[in-house]
This record gives C-alpha cells, structure tokens and sequence, in this order.
C-alpha cells in the first residue's frame, strides 16, 4: 500500500503525536507499505527509508516548539508522482488545507487522525470565546475525511457529540522493550534527585505549557515533604515554573529521550500527570511499561489507558485537593504498588506497535475498498486564502 501522511508535528519536535508517527511510520515500512511524509522544514529527509518532504514553515507564537507548515503547489506535484492509496492528515492546521484540497482534486481517500484536545485548550491561553468557531472549523475538517481516528473512546464521544461521524479508535501502544522495570539506573536517579536518591523520587515528564497544569506539582510537598521532584521535559512556559519550583527540590533536565527517558521512567518512585486536556498520554503507558506506578487526571482519554486501583490510581478533575490526596494515598500504599505495577506491566505488554499499526493497516484497506468520499458541497477553500487571512497577507507562496 502507498500512504501518503502531512503533519505539523514531527521531528526534531518531542512529543506523543511525534512518537505515534514515527513509529507508525516504522511498522508500516517494515510490512512493505510505501510512504511519504509532508511534514515542516527543519525535520530529516527520510525515516525509515520514507521520503520526508519538507514544507516551508512558521513558528507558532503560542507555542514555538510547533511549526505551521504552509501548503504550496508542489505537493500536488508529489502525490501524483506518488500515486498514494490512501491520505493520513495527523492532526495538521495549514498544511490540512492544502491535504484536503489535494485530497478532493486528486480522487485520493482522506483518513484524518484527532491527537489534540484544541478546544480545551483553549481556555488555558484566553481564547475560550472561539470554542465555537473552532468546534465549527473542526467539524469541516473533519465532514470530509473516509474516516476519522481518535486514540481513546472518550474523544469518540467529544467528537460524536459535536457532530463529526465516520469514527473509529486507533488502538493504544508502546515499547514495551525499550521502557521496562530493568531500565533504572543509580545514576539516572541520582541525577533526577538532585543528588538525594534515597529520598521519595517523583516524576513528571511532557510538555511544559499552560494546559499540562504543571504547576500543580508544587502541591505535592506538601503532603510528601521529604519528596524529590524531576521534570523531564521542555516548552514556552519552562522559564516561569522554574521561577514557581525555585525554592523546592525540583530538578528540570529538559528533554530525555531513548534509552535516557526510559531510564528516568524506570528509575522513579511514582509518576504525576496533572493534566485534564489529555487524548490518551503516551507518558502514561511509557511509565506503566516501565514499573513506575502512575497518578493521573480522570479526564479526557486517561481512563481508556489506566483503570484506578488497578493498573495506576485516578484523582478528581473538579476537586484540586484530589491531586495531592491521591498522590499521598499511592505513596504510602506499598502493598498495592507491588500489584499496580504488576498489572500494569502485563496492561501495557498487549498493546505492542506491530499490533496497532496492524489493525490502523486494516482500517485503510477498508478506507480505500469505499473509494474517495463523495462531498456534497463544492471544493474545500483554496489554502491561498485562508493561510493568507491567518498570516495577514504573508503567505504569498501558498496555493495555487
């Protein structure tokens, strides 16, 4: 099969949905398939042996880390040399468009893939009065895809109750032979507890930016005094927390990644994951293959990926004691830490990569068998005149 794949989030970028592709990506050439990847320029040329085309690009203000790929008439000039069966769109904001928009004019099946909770977002950076307007430009987004795949069935529901239809779940998975038990080091523990590593060990690991709600952390001292914090991870708002965990035994180590982030999993006492805008939380199931029991937000598509006193512990989104509660409520209960860990280690041990880039596999083959989705309305709007209201009149080189 021959899939094409656009996404403004890819490499040298670290997080979730980035792993997802990468490894998707990976499993999919190892099974013969062909793919091409339109992704922002900054990334590398190929993976896996995939072509990666790069994209002119703009950094986001919001958010720096995130580049907007602008659309331009070239990647016309790509699919049709590629002939691809199928289109995946992870999650993209410009270069969308112009998938869409290629995706109608060349007959080519659109799967689109939902990995970013925006609308709840929104409410963390003051823009809560476009909630609306974004669950508007979403559903015709979204209206046009053969197929939309959400990562948990609580985003299944998010999105059926606002009107987008054709959906099914892109099952869960992670490594579990690179984060296992075995990873943790003394050193990586020493270095993670700012050199006390007797002491309480917690961890954190993602971005840091509003909508993670990292500062929460701060609360835990109080109830595990004796605690060490280590925040594994990078973003717009790292400045500020630093100032906020200042007089507190934080230790920041910025972004780990490979053998190092599966050493920082497997070498800490308890994982915390304050956030309430979470798909699913990659994090979560990296720790929970690593023996690190996990404490995390009952919200969005958590609950999908931990089951509350039984593979890791689940505290109230509407109640901010709830957090620290919980947090001291796992700590002192080792006797239930032995069997958490256990049960979500032979979770995590089901949902291997091979197995859910299989099952994605067999959900484009279907995609392709039904052919291209017929629009009932005229063409999607040029990508030339959105991206130009966007960028103010900056974009000229945009389609078509």
């Amino acid at each position: 099969m021959k899939i094409a794949i656009m996404t403004e989030s890819f490499l040298p970028k670290v997080d979730g949905i980035v792993t997802m592709l990468t490894k998707t990506v990976e499993c999919l050439r190892q099974s013969g398939d062909e793919v091409i990847i339109f992704a922002p320029s900054g990334g590398p040329s190929e993976i896996f042996g995939a072509e990666v085309v790069a994209m002119p690009s703009l950094a986001f203000p919001l958010y720096p880390e995130l580049r907007l790929a602008l659309p331009r008439t070239s990647m016309r000039q790509k699919l049709r040399a590629f002939q691809p069966d199928i289109l995946h769109l992870f999650e993209p904001a410009l270069l969308g468009v112009g998938g869409i928009y290629y995706s109608q004019e060349l007959h080519i099946p659109l799967v689109v893939s939902y990995h970013t909770n925006l609308p709840a977002y929104l409410g963390y950076y003051k823009l809560g009065a476009i909630e609306g307007l974004t669950w508007k430009l979403m559903r015709e987004r979204h209206r046009r895809a053969s197929l939309n795949l959400c990562t948990s069935t609580a985003m299944i529901d998010d999105l059926g109750n606002h009107g987008v239809g054709q959906l099914a779940l892109w099952e869960r998975a992670v490594d579990a032979n690179r984060f296992r038990p075995g990873a943790g080091t003394s050193e990586m523990r020493i270095r993670l507890s700012g050199g006390y590593p007797a002491a309480p060990l917690l961890l954190y690991v993602g971005r840091l930016s509003a909508e993670k709600d990292v500062a929460l952390l701060k609360d835990l001292f109080s109830v595990i005094p004796e605690m060490r914090l280590a925040i594994v991870g990078d973003g717009p708002l790292r400045p500020e927390l630093e100032r906020q965990f200042e007089h507190t035994a934080t230790v920041f180590t910025g972004y780990l990644k490979g053998d190092q982030l599966a050493s920082a999993y497997a070498s800490a006492d308890l994982f915390v994951l304050p956030s309430q805008t979470e798909t699913l939380g990659l994090v979560l199931l990296e720790s929970m293959a690593s023996g690190c029991p996990v404490i995390a937000c009952r919200a969005g598509g958590v609950p999908d990926a931990v089951q509350d006193g039984k593979t890791g512990f689940l505290f109230d989104p509407d109640d901010r004691d709830s957090f620290a509660a919980t947090v001291r409520k796992a700590y002192y209960s080792n006797g239930q830490l032995t069997a958490i860990r256990a049960n979500a280690r032979r979770d995590v041990e089901l949902h291997s990569w091979i197995s859910a880039t299989a099952k994605l596999r067999e959900l484009y083959c279907q995609v392709v068998r039904e052919g291209p989705k017929k629009i009932s309305k005229g063409p999607v709007p040029l990508p030339r005149r959105i991206a130009a209201g966007i960028a103010r009149g900056t974009l000229r080189t945009l389609l078509p």
